[in-house]
């Protein structure tokens, strides 16, 4: 029998306990032992709880207790749950987690420390939720090199912009719909400025490439600035507006960025809406795989938590080679990435036409009934490009651009 503790009886910690109990007999049977929760460790009292009789607030408790082997960590944040994870791992104990903020700091120490001590680290439920994106790149995607990542991975901003396509909401009254429903935070700067999907990619690029890679090297934006006005070009073009989170690798060169896309009706994600995830994972051999589900919320994380508690218990007195290096991925600068634009340009169309499509080349023209603008969908050409073109524009006293879209169509 493997005896475990939850550090965090919040939300995914408490789905953990339920997992743990309802599921126990057919979690014992994959993990070829008995998984008995021990200690919750928690600041409040639970007295109305299944788990009252295992609150605990002493974290030492915790770390000293040898009869445990596997720590949960649902905490979030960095503060205590960083130096708690730390500490279990050189206490010789298992850690699983869904903290995506402690994975993308601290993740290439952390894995250090489990590969010296002999145990494992893992981290299956940081990203996506209960996709098993993490498990597929280290174990069914093993033989794969990989190409390419790309994900709706947050699931609040996808509700937000599906809110928006759907509704013609606003960026705000979307966000405030969001937040009655429990989807965003009161806060939900990490959210909606792309931080917490930046943290993900991040994580998936280091298991793609086993290199560390470090999230604040990222390009990173989020979907404050997209309007409403935005979805009514999109739905004359047929097309529709994801936050992205993506990475290329091409020999030696990784680029990597966050940032809303317009993508067209045949691109595999067009589809994933609300708060769905969907992953694309291309590999040299396989090709492209796409991963669909459940990005957030109680049991589908709390599920993910689990699966890496049996592997843990498959594996007690062993640890298993996943993870990266303390090698550091360089990332390119977004300038050398390549793009199509859609962009919302001022002024009448037969005023501002001829500038707009000299400046940028090549260009599909669009019209929204009732707005004193027009768009436009480039060729491709790197950022760098890009930013010289509406420079020259503006000094050439050409129309000015009231929005900038990357496109994948």
């Amino acid at each position: 029998m493997m005896k475990a503790a939850i550090m965090g009886y919040g939300t995914i910690g408490s789905g953990v306990a339920e997992i743990l109990e309802k599921n126990r007999d057919v979690i014992a049977q994959k993990a070829g032992q008995e998984i008995a929760l021990k200690y919750v460790l928690d600041l409040r009292e639970f007295p109305e709880s299944p788990v009252a009789d295992k609150i605990i607030h002493d974290f030492k408790v915790i770390e000293a207790d040898r009869e445990v082997g596997i720590v949960v960590e649902t905490m979030g944040g960095l503060n205590p749950a960083y130096p708690f994870v730390k500490a279990c791992l050189e206490a010789g104990k298992h850690v699983a987690t869904s903290n995506k903020a402690l994975v993308a700091a601290h993740g290439t120490e952390l894995l250090r420390i489990a590969r010296e001590k002999g145990v494992n680290f893992f981290f299956e439920a940081s990203v996506g939720g209960g996709i098993p994106i993490v498990r597929s790149l280290y174990r069914s995607l093993a033989g794969e090199r990989i190409e390419e990542i790309a994900g709706i991975l947050n699931g609040t901003t996808n509700y937000i912009l599906t809110k928006m396509e759907k509704e013609g909401e606003t960026f705000g009254e979307a966000l405030r719909e969001a937040q009655d429903l429990g989807y965003a935070e009161r806060n939900p700067e990490a959210d909606v400025e792309g931080w917490d999907t930046c943290r993900k990619i991040a994580i998936l690029t280091a298991m793609a490439t086993g290199k560390e890679v470090n999230f604040e090297d990222i390009h990173t934006e989020g979907i404050t600035q997209i309007t409403d006005t935005d979805f009514k070009y999109a739905q004359v073009m047929g097309t529709s507006i994801k936050l992205f989170g993506a990475s290329r690798m091409e020999g030696d060169r990784t680029s990597a960025f966050v940032a809303p896309v317009m993508i067209g009706k045949d691109h595999p994600l067009y589809s994933v809406r609300d708060v769905y995830n969907g992953i694309l994972v291309k590999g040299n051999m396989l090709g492209t795989s796409m991963f669909y589900g459940s990005g957030a919320g109680k049991l589908p994380t709390a599920s993910a938590v689990v699966a890496d508690m049996i592997e843990a218990a498959q594996n007690e007195a062993c640890h298993v080679p996943m993870g990266w290096s303390e090698e550091r991925l360089p990332i390119e600068p977004i300038e050398k990435a390549r793009f199509r634009y859609f962009l919302r340009v001022s002024g009448l169309r037969k005023d501002g036409e001829a500038l707009a499509v000299k400046a940028f080349g090549t260009a599909d023209v669009y019209e929204v009934a009732g707005l004193e603008e027009f768009g436009l969908l480039t060729g491709e050409m790197t950022e760098e490009e890009f930013r010289q073109r509406a420079e020259a524009l503006k000094r050439e006293g050409g129309p000015a651009l009231l929005q900038k879209i990357r496109a994948e169509l």
